[in-house]
């Protein structure tokens, strides 16, 4: 990442909009900005497949669910934050892999320029390509400040995107069971 150009940019950005970047406010702000974007993109150019890469025989071939996982990502449209929750279904074909590996994957993915219906779908495929089970769900619930803040201005609503695959997609009662589950019924 170009720290550099960004803290050139928002420096820029501090200008067009009419302030004064020498204020005592404003000063390291464009290093600040620099230092967070370094954060909050770190997941381009990672492969969230390598998180997987563990895994262990326990010959468990039943659903395994993580749910309630938190995220934020940055709207590509907007630059804007979107955050909220992720719960990841799959059933095991053969290995399974660690709930703390299922969290990064989410974590690589959501940490890039993104939409929410890419990250949904990038989930699924991550785990799919990478763990081969017989199905894998994904539910993504998330605020979007570029609803909250502007434009339409409608905070507390929110975007529910799901991806499946294999059994989830296949099955009725498989769906109907992950979805039982991560409800709380």
């Amino acid at each position: 990442m170009d720290q550099a150009k960004i803290e050139k940019a928002v420096l820029s950005i501090i200008e067009a909009i009419g302030e004064d970047p020498k204020r005592e406010g404003l000063v390291g702000t464009p290093r600040r900005i620099a230092e967070m974007y370094a954060e909050l993109f770190e997941g381009v150019g990672l492969d969230p497949r390598e998180e997987l890469a563990v895994s262990f025989e326990e010959g468990h071939q039943e659903m395994v669910i993580l749910k309630d996982i938190p995220f934020f990502s940055m709207c590509e449209h907007h630059l804007l934050p979107f955050f909220g929750v992720v719960h990841i279904g799959y059933i095991p074909n053969g290995p399974v892999v660690g709930a703390s590996k299922l969290a990064r994957v989410v974590e690589v993915l959501s940490r890039r320029p993104q939409l929410q219906e890419r990250l949904t779908t990038q989930i699924a495929e991550a785990i799919r390509e990478a763990v081969r089970p017989d199905g894998v769900a994904v539910i993504i619930q998330a605020e979007h400040m570029c609803m909250t803040i502007r434009g339409v201005k409608k905070p507390g609503s929110n975007i529910i995107t799901s991806a499946t695959r294999g059994l989830f997609r296949s099955k009725a009662a498989t769906r109907a069971e992950f979805l039982s589950l991560v409800q709380g019924r």
